[in-house]
């Protein structure tokens, strides 16, 4: 396993030692969607931290989005508790870009590509622009926001 999926290990055995019901809980969804991905497809294998880092990414996103519909729903209990496990997932996760440094990272990655093509990259680019964001980004920002920025720049 990866140190940060060995790290939610332990750390979920302190929070099990410590009757801490909301870590546990939320540390054991992790650990299993770690799993889950650990076995998909033809042969099981371990996940590099990227990945796992991808997945805590994708955790975080789907519980925004529920939280989200709690709040549209009038269920500000249920909302709170997404938000909650949220801030929990949120302290393995490496601290979010500002929109400053991701805007400088887009340039330069723009950049790059007009070097590379010859002229400046056009919204058919688009793609390999933002793949080149996403992969210096590692899990830093939103894939959203960072779609966004790209295409405010080519625009």
């Amino acid at each position: 396993m990866s140190e940060l999926a060995d790290r939610l290990q332990a750390d979920l055995v302190a929070a099990m030692k410590e009757h801490d019901e909301l870590t546990r809980s939320t540390l054991r969804m992790a650990i299993a969607s770690i799993k889950n991905e650990q076995v998909a497809g033809k042969q099981a294998r371990q996940l590099e931290q990227a990945e796992v880092l991808t997945l805590l990414n994708r955790e975080v996103a789907k519980r925004r989005d529920s939280a989200e519909a709690y709040t549209a729903g009038n269920r500000p209990e249920l909302a709170e508790r997404e938000l909650a496990e949220i801030e929990v997932l949120q302290r393995y996760l490496p601290a979010a870009l500002t929109d400053e440094e991701l805007d400088e990272l887009v340039a330069a990655e723009v950049a790059a590509a007009a070097t590379q093509l010859g002229e400046k990259p056009s919204m058919k680019q688009m793609g390999l622009v933002i793949k080149a964001v996403n992969a210096k980004v590692a899990g830093r920002a939103e894939g959203a926001k960072v779609a966004a920025k790209v295409k405010a720049a080519l625009g």
